[in-house]
């Protein structure tokens, strides 16, 4: 029987002796945690430890110890000071903080990055959870790609630290978690007012600022950005986006509450993927186009509020939130495979509001002269989406693919229970639920409709130690994510009008790991974790041609080193080497790698920083290699190395600082390649298979003074 999977027509997945392994495990422990009576706090035994709130930590950043605190190796927190010297192309970049992971693009930066991690080609985030503020960010039943994840209204310098959690092992991460997730915290005040002006090649232009002062009973937070930018492009990419927020934040008692405002408009010209044979001949430079008339503009506003309450023995914390979204974006990955006369080219357009909570109870107790924490939590979304995908030229539509109206609402509900048996041995089981509707309202009546779907996750950690500075880790879970609301209720292809069978709308994983996190000198931190991933299927939902596509069942397998040594306090240090085996369950021997899956990162960097005056640099080294870009292996991509730089001197407040990007000018290195087959006029009409590449910039430098940063 295994875990149960409710579906509208009622079919049952197949078993698996580890799934039942980990209901029964956490339904062993559960009730006995849920009835024990509540011990003061401050009684503790003599074996045992307190358990402390997360959010009651002061976060630093990597230097933090989190021995006895986490539950796998594969966790950490990113801190303001470890990303304010960081030398970055672009916001999404901010991400690359996580151990393994790589943003890049392959058009203009206004659009979501292509990301990848533990062996994933993320597209723009499928398998990747990613939250700000208690707000999602990923987009279900996007235009573009399941999961669609946009970072560019982040403002760097307003963020406080960045948490990760990499794995399946974690029950308040639900749909689109299969590979972890990162939550961007956001300050609710600032230590002083800043101010900073930045300038450099190829049109780049930014100004940014932020205050908070106290107003009334409570602290108000104000900031904002503008940037613009052209890029190395022959069409210049003419970038003009603006960031604002603001937030308030008082306190009544043992309660917080904030409020919090956020607004981003964008608007930009493409440079999307070339094929290589055009740049081989000479038709088109490396920093040219095929299609000159592509591009997008994109706005995201939202307004959310926060509630904490720290307790005796429990701790409450809840979030609401609502945002407007749209997307307008013009793409040509085949140019004229498809439309001979007028062309390939399509346009992705989605509107959508969303609205949505979360809720969690922390409760501390003592069973058997154990310390326990019991956290129960509850999330839920809803997205009403106006989708299309249309046919253009010229950014005119010819002809529409596809239009559909979708309501997708999805709730999660989760129970965990951390345990401390004895001073070298703790445990985390959790169970967590998640209910999902899906209604579409297409343009062909063959394709609205709607379904219902269910999973149930189990989760696991158990913790040893530590032993000389050094902690173990055991994890195993179930984990899941949406496929698009469109491929579950469709019965026809809308391009080619053929009978085609729906998906299933949420897709199951299974993952374990071995870990374990040391301290071997002071301030030097150091985390290992050997793991295995399976998905029953990649399933997706192709936004750009406006079908589904099965890729089958997957299995990865993986080892991340994390490093960090902060010796003194000026200088840091940190190396983070990733290496992944990604291949298809299900296809023969030879014929079963995965296209686009990385299967080595390494980062590293070396940061000086000024106390109170003084000179500071930071250096940083960025390599992926060679990964395979088809199922047989045959077609490999080239690897990628980039180092920036950046160097400047501070003067009490003030802060003057020069950016390297590409610092050793790789001309040859790309953001992405793909393969597939595409053609140009007067190529036959069958296309071309080729290897379509995305260039990384050129070397180029960046000036920044800023006040009070």
């Amino acid at each position: 029987m295994g875990v149960r999977i409710l579906k509208r027509r009622m079919s049952v997945r197949k078993s698996f002796p580890s799934e039942w392994f980990l209901v029964v495990a956490w339904l062993s422990v559960a009730p006995e945690v849920a009835l024990a009576q509540i011990h003061p706090q401050g009684e503790e035994k003599k074996d045992s430890v307190p358990v402390f709130f997360v959010d009651t930590l002061k976060v630093v950043g990597r230097i933090d110890d989190l021995t006895g605190i986490a539950i796998t190796a594969s966790e950490g927190r990113i801190g303001i000071k470890d990303i304010r010297l960081r030398p970055i192309v672009r916001e999404g970049e901010l991400l690359e903080t996580v151990p393994g992971m790589i943003l890049t693009q392959h058009s203009g930066d206004g659009k979501s990055n292509q990301m990848f991690v533990r062996g994933f080609n993320l597209d723009h985030g499928t398998d990747f959870q990613t939250r700000v503020a208690g707000m999602p960010i990923n987009m279900p039943t996007h235009a573009h790609g399941q999961g669609y994840t946009d970072l560019n209204f982040l403002i760097p310098e307003l963020i406080e630290y960045v948490e990760y959690k990499q794995g399946v092992y974690y029950a308040e991460v639900g749909d689109f978690g299969s590979a972890g997730g990162a939550h961007f915290r956001l300050p609710k005040t600032l230590p002083q007012t800043f101010f900073k002006l930045g300038g450099g090649e190829n049109g780049y232009s930014r100004i940014v600022g932020g205050a908070s002062t106290g107003v009334g009973s409570g602290d108000l937070l104000i900031g904002g950005e503008v940037k613009g930018y052209d890029g190395p492009w022959e069409v210049a990419q003419n970038l003009r986006k603006w960031s604002a927020l603001a937030r308030y934040t008082w306190h009544v008692g043992g309660h917080e509450v904030s409020l919090l405002g956020m607004s981003y408009r964008n608007r930009w010209e493409s440079s999307d993927q070339l094929p290589k044979r055009v740049v081989d001949e000479g038709l088109v430079s490396r920093f040219g186009q095929v299609d000159s008339t592509l591009g997008g503009q994109s706005q995201r506003h939202s307004l959310s509020a926060s509630w904490r309450h720290i307790g005796d023995s429990s701790y409450q914390k809840a979030d609401v939130y609502g945002l407007y979204y749209d997307l307008d974006l013009y793409s040509n990955f085949t140019y004229f495979l498809d439309d001979t006369l007028n062309g390939d080219q399509i346009n992705q357009a989605d509107k959508r509001v969303i609205v949505g909570g979360n809720f969690e109870h922390h409760q501390q107790s003592v069973l058997f002269d154990r310390q326990h924490l019991l956290t129960l939590g509850f999330q839920t979304r809803a997205d009403f989406i106006d989708v299309g995908l249309h046919n253009t030229k010229e950014r005119q539509r010819t002809g529409t693919v596809r239009e559909d109206d979708v309501v997708e609402w999805g709730s999660g509900l989760y129970l965990t229970a951390e345990s401390r048996w004895g001073p070298k041995f703790r445990s985390l089981l959790g169970l967590r639920g998640d209910f999902y509707l899906f209604d579409v309202t297409s343009d062909r009546p063959e394709n609205s409709g709607n379904r219902t779907d269910g999973i149930i996750t189990p989760k696991v950690s158990l913790m040893f130690g530590p032993w000389v500075s050094t902690e173990f880790y055991a994890s195993a879970g179930l984990g899941f994510h949406s496929n698009d609301a469109r491929g579950a209720t469709q019965t026809v292809d809308p391009a080619s009008g053929e009978r085609v069978e729906a998906v299933d709308p949420l897709v199951l994983s299974r993952g374990a790991e071995f870990g374990l996190r040391s301290t071997p000198l002071h301030a030097y931190r150091s985390t290992l974790s050997l793991w295995a991933l399976e998905l029953d299927s990649e399933l997706l939902f192709v936004g750009d041609a406006g079908t589904t596509e099965p890729t089958g069942k997957s299995q990865r397998l993986g080892v991340t080193w994390a490093n960090f040594y902060r010796p003194i306090p000026r200088l840091s240090l940190d190396l983070d080497v990733s290496f992944t085996r990604a291949r298809y369950a299900d296809a023969p021997e030879g014929e079963d790698h995965i296209p686009g899956a990385l299967e080595n990162v390494v980062a590293a960097g070396v940061m000086w920083d000024a106390v109170e005056r003084g000179p500071f640099a930071a250096v940083r080294l960025r390599h992926f290699g060679e990964y395979p870009l088809t199922e047989d292996n045959s077609v490999r991509a080239t690897p990628t190395t980039l180092i920036n730089a950046s160097f400047g001197y501070l003067f009490s407040d003030i802060r003057v600082s020069l950016s390297v990007l590409n610092l050793l000018d790789s001309e040859e290195d790309n953001d992405i390649q793909y393969f597939y087959v595409s053609r140009r006029p007067n190529e036959p009409l069958g296309g071309v298979e080729d290897i379509h590449f995305h260039p990384v910039e050129r070397r180029q430098v960046r000036f920044c003074v800023s006040w009070g940063f």
